[in-house]
């Protein structure tokens, strides 16, 4: 296997969806599938035997929801980023699946070059929602504001390149600084904001862009 494949572990219930996105895989180059898996536990423990990059969470499994499926393969692997798939946009549930650790978070209506889109973002470090569950969080987190009073001019350059969806490399690039500077800024940025995820931090600043 070439060291530039994307290793991508498929978790999903119904063997059609199953099948779909593995045929899906097999069309893009830098893509390849390392296996399926239809429940929870067998997630957590392909994820421990094939070690992907990339993990592809249906929300609703038989025998756990995806959200702890998803808590389990990130307290194994932080580094494993997972990309939430289902049919729900609620903005309680795209909010947990983000704080939970979740790369992303979308609907499985999504297009094929969608998908293949946020498997790159995940795998750079950058995040991606469906447009209706970017939405659905933005309600939920109405009751945050932006403290831009309270940002430091270098904690709002961050926000910004964030807000790009830049990762944490690429904003030390930017700004010629180095990551472990980024990181600092990046607690700053989730402690000011009370949030928990770049995700929920770059929504809020979204938020308040509307509302200038």
């Amino acid at each position: 296997m070439s060291a530039s494949m994307i290793k991508v572990l498929v978790v999903d219930d119904h063997p059609v969806a199953q099948a779909g996105l593995a045929l899906f895989l097999q069309t893009i180059p830098d893509l390849v599938l390392v296996g399926t898996a239809s429940t929870g536990e067998e997630a957590r423990a392909l994820s421990e035997e094939t070690q992907p990059d990339v993990v592809l969470m249906d929300m609703k499994l038989p025998d756990m929801d995806g959200l702890t499926a998803l808590q389990q393969i990130k307290e194994f692997n932080p580094d494993i980023k997972v990309i939430a798939l289902s049919t729900f946009s609620g903005g309680e549930l795209v909010e947990r699946a983000v704080q939970a650790g979740a790369s992303g978070y979308l609907l499985k209506t999504t297009t094929a070059q969608e998908l293949a889109d946020a498997i790159h973002a995940a795998y750079h470090g950058r995040t991606v929602l469906a447009p209706t569950a970017a939405e659905a969080l933005m309600q939920t987190l109405r009751q945050h504001s932006v403290p831009k009073a309270e940002l430091t001019h270098r904690e709002q350059e961050v926000l910004a390149l964030l807000k790009q969806g830049l990762s944490n490399a690429q904003i030390a690039n930017q700004l010629m600084v180095s990551p472990a500077t980024v990181k600092f800024h990046m607690r700053g940025i989730l402690m000011k904001l009370k949030v928990s995820s770049r995700a929920e931090a770059v929504t809020i600043a979204w938020q308040h862009d509307r509302m200038s």
